[in-house]
């Protein structure tokens, strides 16, 4: 897998307000957000996509969502609601491949997303 920004965020060498760390998992606000919290939760070992995902990862998968879970309980929007996504390659949206799960909240959020 290319180096990519998330890369540089993970080894400190490019800044980040991070809100969320583990020893697998990485979370810090989106510079581009699109919702009033918009976070991005990443495992810390690069991943592309979705599509290259194995067996052996559905644990981490499975703790990715639950940080986000426990982030938005922490955070005291969980009730209210958010939003979850994943997007894999270009027509799905992914722009940085390395996966990783937008948690977006803090307003009425319609669909199609916009």
């Amino acid at each position: 897998m290319s180096e990519t920004i998330f890369s540089k965020i993970i080894r400190r060498e490019i800044p980040a307000e991070i809100v969320y760390e583990d020893d697998d998992i990485l979370a810090f606000r989106d510079i581009n957000g699109q919702a009033p919290t918009h976070v991005l939760f990443i495992p810390k070992r690069p991943i592309a996509t979705l599509n290259d995902l194995g067996e052996d990862d559905a644990n981490l998968v499975g703790r990715l969502v639950l940080a986000a879970t426990r982030y938005a309980k922490a955070q005291g929007f969980a009730e209210d609601g958010y939003r979850c996504v994943i997007n894999c390659n270009r027509d799905g949206g992914q722009s940085v491949y390395h996966i990783h799960l937008h948690v977006l909240a803090g307003r009425q959020l319609s669909w199609p997303p916009g």
